[in-house]
């Protein structure tokens, strides 16, 4: 990807400018005013454009750009749409557009089209771009070298500055980056990296090793997540990549790394709120996309939810002796429910940005006992007094008790969940929200028909 962040263009007024383009659409498709129209916009506000209208529309749209415009625009649209137009163009368009990516963003597209077009468009290439596109192919799904870029500029630690900036300077217009430059022997090996800023600001005759500083590297097959994770704590601008050999094989950029990040945000958010990730912008996608991305979550909380209606069916005879126990389910079960969310969403976020890992599950049971305890006897306080009053002190106690005891309960089963996942190596948010929810519905009607039997006698 290039340095510019991908959806961060300065200028861009999404709304204004889908309205101006709607507006001239919808005007009998006059094609002066509509090419003067799109082609007046920023490459950000053409693709915030893009977004919101229908696939014919951003077909007619696309072809509307300038060449320019159209390689700069393409770069940075969602790879989902990416590959939606490549349906749409024409051999030697796609081709010359293909060819213009960066190989990452190249691998990225190849994962949204048809095998036979993917297989097309890397034997369409030139031979050294196949090459690097062939290099970040080879590394697994989900790892960091299926994001990094090939195209570094490395330096060797004999190279006085005046060479480095020589070397810098021939491939500048091929480099990913130059404001972080790696510096290699002649194996590759990565010994260190310099900065644009030290090697400008040195004496001609200074060499790179005496400027160069200890090297922070991520491994090309480490999860994609974790190393663009490290990348933002450290706060670095570009983060090199290495092999098992410790040779460089490539680097990550800030801007890679924050949409890494914003990528694998959205996807948690989505699976702790029970859907699938869309993998494409709001409004271009089917609705047939959106029932799918919810369905099976709904059918799967729908037969986990039949555990309650077991549990209830079973204490049908107490109920039927103390129907005011019936009034007070929705509140218990839904109070348990909102208090395992919040732990689990806690833990998840935790885990994300590596202020816990699995082997501190202890700690966070612990932790999160205490706090459920706490939560649960200023809870059952409240509604001990004002149940006791309303309904007499007995159905407060019980009432009271099942606070104490679901909200301690919900809140360790909460914490601990996301940690057992990850242990697991399942996704911490899929074992969130949705399923704690089912449970302790579940166990907190077990806990709070137990304890009325306890304390009613009944």
């Amino acid at each position: 990807m290039s340095e510019t962040p991908m959806k961060f263009v300065e200028g861009t007024d999404r709304d204004a400018a889908t309205r101006a383009i709607e507006a001239i659409m919808a005007d009998e498709l006059d094609l002066a005013r509509l090419t003067a129209g799109v082609r007046s916009l920023t490459p950000g506000q053409v693709v915030d454009v893009l977004d919101r209208v229908t696939s014919k529309r951003r077909a007619v749209l696309y072809r509307l750009l300038t060449k320019d415009q159209a390689i700069e625009v393409f770069e940075i649209l969602d790879p989902s749409l990416q590959s939606d137009l490549v349906g749409a163009l024409q051999d030697d368009d796609v081709a010359a557009l293909f060819a213009n990516l960066d190989p990452e963003d190249r691998v990225e597209l190849l994962d949204e089209l048809p095998a036979k077009v993917a297989h097309r468009l890397l034997q369409g290439l030139p031979a050294r771009e196949r090459e690097l596109t062939a290099v970040i192919l080879g590394y697994p799904q989900g790892s960091i070298g299926r994001r990094m870029s090939p195209k570094t500029v490395a330096l060797r630690p004999t190279m006085t500055t005046t060479e480095a900036l020589a070397r810098i300077d021939e491939r500048l217009h091929d480099a990913e980056t130059v404001y972080t430059l790696p510096v290699t022997d002649g194996h590759r090996v990565l010994l260190g990296v310099v900065s644009l800023r030290n090697l400008m600001g040195s004496a001609p005759e200074v060499t790179v090793q005496e400027i160069m500083q200890q090297p922070y590297s991520v491994r090309a097959t480490d999860d994609e997540e974790e190393a663009a994770r490290r990348c933002a704590d450290l706060k670095l601008l570009a983060l090199p990549v290495v092999d098992n050999e410790s040779r460089l094989v490539g680097i990550l950029t800030v801007d890679d790394a924050l949409w890494i990040l914003e990528h694998a945000d959205s996807e948690d958010q989505a699976r702790i709120s029970g859907v699938e990730p869309l993998r494409r912008p709001y409004l271009t996608a089917p609705v047939s996309g959106l029932v799918r991305s919810r369905v099976v979550w709904l059918l799967v909380l729908a037969i986990g939810a039949t555990l309650t209606v077991q549990v209830l069916e079973v204490f049908e005879a107490t109920l039927e002796q103390v129907v005011t126990l019936a009034l007070f389910i929705p509140l218990l079960i839904g109070t348990g429910g909102n208090t395992g969310n919040q732990a689990a969403t806690t833990v998840t976020r935790a885990l994300a940005l590596g202020d816990v890992v699995p082997r501190d599950l202890g700690r966070v049971l612990f932790r999160e006992f205490k706090v459920g305890l706490s939560l649960g006897v200023l809870l059952g306080a409240v509604a001990f007094v004002v149940t006791g009053i309303v309904y007499g002190r007995d159905i407060g106690m019980v009432i009271g008790l099942t606070f104490v005891s679901v909200c301690t309960m919900a809140a360790a089963v909460g914490g601990a969940m996301p940690l057992l996942a990850r242990t697991l190596r399942a996704d911490p948010a899929v074992f969130s929200n949705p399923f704690i929810s089912t449970f302790v519905d579940a166990t907190g009607l077990l806990i709070y028909f137990g304890i009325a039997k306890v304390v009613l006698g009944i």
